[in-house]
């Protein structure tokens, strides 16, 4: 016969200690998975949490224009386009510009792909992001947002806007060049922003050129000036 676990007798109190040694090793291997699991979910959920406010911020009313474009010097077709993409989901925009001359208030997404131009201005890859040092890539559609540039003068004002905050930056240059001259975005030693767009603003068909508009950060310019001037 097997002895009882209730046998009081000597033979059964080696079975007995080892069942109470099992039971309290079940016991905390339970114990341990439910702090594991209560660990994770906790985990999880200020994850969950601190993505949801990630996606707050970058969906911040700031970033976002808080008006539709003027569209009275825009082409038809461009107006149709730009109409379709608003009806397409897009990434969180990286910014936006305002020129307050031309009433222009754009977000900038990243990307220069159709879907990108036709809804808004796209940041060229590989330029600085908004907001940071260097020369940061802007192009837009000459018959759409940017049709505008035709009208600013050196001087002009133009508003960036990130999480960060708001830079106000002066056109210092506007020239033309040809479209395989990427010299235009290449580093620049102050913060800067490089508008981009096609020229002649109204050719027809496929525009020969690119229209060039290098705006500098007022500080900088400001800290170029020598003291006493």
């Amino acid at each position: 016969m097997h002895p009882d676990v209730s046998d009081p007798s000597p033979a059964g109190v080696p079975r007995r200690r080892a069942l109470l040694l099992v039971e309290r090793a079940a016991w905390g291997a339970g114990l341990t998975c439910l702090l594991a699991w209560g660990a994770l979910r906790v985990e999880g959920e200020a994850g969950a949490r601190h993505e949801l406010a990630r996606f707050e911020r970058l969906q911040s009313p700031s970033l976002q224009p808080t008006a539709d474009p003027d569209l009275s010097l825009w082409d038809e077709d461009r107006i149709s386009a730009w109409r379709v993409a608003l009806n397409e989901p897009a990434p969180p925009p990286l910014g936006v510009i305002r020129i307050p001359k031309i009433g222009l208030e754009v977000a900038v997404l990243p990307g220069t792909d159709d879907f990108t131009l036709n809804r808004a201005v796209g940041h060229i890859t590989g330029t600085a992001l908004p907001g940071h040092n260097g020369n940061t890539g802007i192009a837009g559609h000459r018959d759409g947002f940017f049709r505008g540039l035709k009208d600013m003068v050196v001087g002009d004002a133009i508003e960036v806007e990130t999480l960060a905050g708001k830079e106000t930056y002066h056109i210092e240059r506007m020239w033309v060049v040809k479209p395989e001259d990427v010299s235009v975005l290449e580093p620049t030693a102050a913060r800067a922003v490089t508008l981009v767009t096609c020229f002649p603003f109204y050719h027809v068909g496929p525009a020969p050129e690119r229209f060039i508009v290098r705006a500098v950060r007022t500080a900088d310019i400001r800290a170029a000036v020598p003291a006493g001037r």
